[in-house]
């Protein structure tokens, strides 16, 4: 008598991944991916702007951005000319006249002109135009590690590189790393490189007249020349500021 082959048992149907599964599956590393990010970002200024109480940083993230801007012009040299030079070496007529133009409560805040805020914001309901009240420790945490727009993302990071800033470094060092990595003109950073560009002579010979000129250019450096218009009529206003010691 033959028996009955038995029944192969049937595997069990397979049912495709729901996509909640999948993302639940997902989700533990894009937590981890996110804690990562949000670390980099928390420390990565801290662990930057540390060791720059002691050495001038090798470039900027603005210098390379014109580096890739001049390699596209076919402009030449390709990498911007900077040459750092140390306080002493720097003229005090051009320290006070970057403060005069650029932020002159410099000392008085800690990261955010909250009082230049307020005037720039009543010009815009006014109708005027609304202009930038960006600090020096600002503008150096943007030159330093940021790119160039408006977005809401650039300026969340540079505020919180501006609170680095001031809690890691003092005034002054902050305001030498400005006047060494500042531009002043197309493929021109730094003060020694711009006196010697625009003058002729290194940057601890530099008149009044001299310094507020290249001042008054820093707003638009690659646009503004430093005997036109532009700077012929703001240098005045910077020299009186000059005649007055930065308020601290």
């Amino acid at each position: 008598m033959v028996r009955p082959s038995p029944k192969t048992p049937q595997a069990p149907a397979q049912y495709p991944v729901s996509r909640f599964a999948r993302l639940s599956a997902l989700l533990p590393r894009l937590r981890r991916l996110l804690l990562i990010v949000i670390a980099v970002i928390a420390l990565g200024p801290i662990v930057l702007t540390l060791p720059l109480n002691f050495i001038q940083p090798p470039t900027t993230a603005m210098i390379l951005w014109r580096t890739v801007q001049r390699l596209g012009e076919g402009k030449r040299p390709v990498y911007p000319r900077r040459d750092v030079v140390p306080r002493d070496q720097v003229s005090s007529h051009l320290r006070r006249a970057v403060l005069a133009s650029e932020d002159d409560r410099f000392y008085l805040h800690y990261g955010f002109d909250f009082e230049e805020i307020g005037k720039a914001l009543e010009r815009r309901q006014q109708g005027g135009r609304l202009r930038g009240a960006s600090t020096i420790t600002q503008q150096v945490a943007k030159n330093l590690f940021l790119w160039e727009g408006r977005s809401y993302v650039r300026k969340g990071l540079e505020a919180w590189i501006t609170l680095v800033l001031e809690a890691c470094l003092s005034k002054e060092r902050i305001l030498d790393l400005y006047l060494n990595l500042a531009e002043w003109g197309d493929g021109v950073f730094g003060a020694e490189m711009a006196a010697r560009t625009h003058f002729r002579k290194s940057a601890r010979n530099l008149t009044r007249e001299e310094a507020a000129r290249l001042a008054a250019i820093l707003p638009a450096p690659r646009r503004w020349p430093v005997y036109g218009s532009v700077a012929s009529r703001r240098v005045p206003v910077i020299l009186d500021r000059m005649a007055f010691a930065a308020p601290r």
